[in-house]
C-alpha cells in the first residue's frame, strides 16, 4: 500500500488539514500505517499537482490560514482502482523473533527483561484498542439500532479495529509463551 491510498481512506473519511491528518496518523490509522508529518505533507502536495486531492484555504482567527485537503475525482477513482487490484499476503518481518531465535547462542534469560517490555506495550495497545472498541462501537455510541441499513464505513472500521484488538491478544499469548520458555533458563534453575 502506498501512503497515498492510506491518506485517501483518511480523507474520505474526513477533510482535514495535513495537520489534521498527521494526528489522525498519530491516533487510529498509525497502527497500521506510519507516516511521518513531513512525509504527509510531501505526498499531499504531490497528491494535489496529480490532481488526486482539492484543497480550500479556511481563515483562522489570529493564525494564517489553513489548507483543508478533500478528495477529487481522481483520487476517489484511483482508491477505486486500487481496491479492486490484489495483493500479496504480508509476510512478517519481525526483529524480536529473532533475537529470541539469537538468544539460542548467548543467554536466553537475558532477554526476558526486553520481552516484558514489549509484552507491556502490546497490552497497552490492546487497553487503548478496547477503550476505543467502547466509546465507538458500543450501542450506545450511535448504532442505529437493528433495523437501520447498515452502515460500511461505521462496520468496516470496526471490523479492522477487531482485527487490531485480536492481534494484540495474540502477541500477549505468544510472548507469555516466549517469556515462560526464556525463565527456562535462568541461572539456577
Amino acid at each position: 500500500m502506498a501512503l497515498e491510498h492510506a491518506i485517501l481512506v483518511s480523507l474520505l473519511e474526513k477533510p482535514g488539514s495535513g495537520y489534521e491528518l498527521a494526528r489522525r496518523f498519530e491516533r487510529s490509522i498509525g497502527y497500521f500505517w506510519t507516516a511521518t508529518h513531513q512525509q504527509i505533507y510531501r505526498v499531499l502536495k504531490r497528491m494535489e499537482n496529480d490532481g488526486w486531492v482539492d484543497v480550500r484555504d479556511v481563515p483562522q482567527q489570529g493564525r494564517p490560514d489553513k489548507k483543508e485537503y478533500s478528495v477529487a475525482d481522481l483520487g476517489r477513482a484511483a482508491l477505486s482502482s486500487w481496491l479492486q487490484d490484489p495483493i500479496e499476503p504480508e509476510s512478517v518481518r519481525h526483529d524480536l523473533a529473532v533475537k529470541i531465535r539469537g538468544a539460542a547462542f548467548d543467554d536466553p534469560a537475558a532477554l526476558i527483561r526486553e520481552v516484558e517490555r514489549h509484552r507491556q506495550a502490546h497490552r497497552d495497545r490492546l487497553t487503548h484498542y478496547l477503550a476505543g472498541e467502547t466509546r465507538d462501537f458500543t450501542p450506545e455510541a450511535g448504532s442505529a439500532g437493528p433495523d437501520a441499513p447498515p452502515d460500511a464505513e461505521r462496520e468496516l472500521q470496526h471490523v479492522v479495529l477487531r482485527g487490531g484488538i485480536a492481534y494484540e491478544r495474540m502477541m500477549i499469548d505468544w510472548l507469555d509463551d516466549v517469556l515462560a520458555t526464556l525463565a527456562r533458563f535462568r541461572p539456577g534453575r
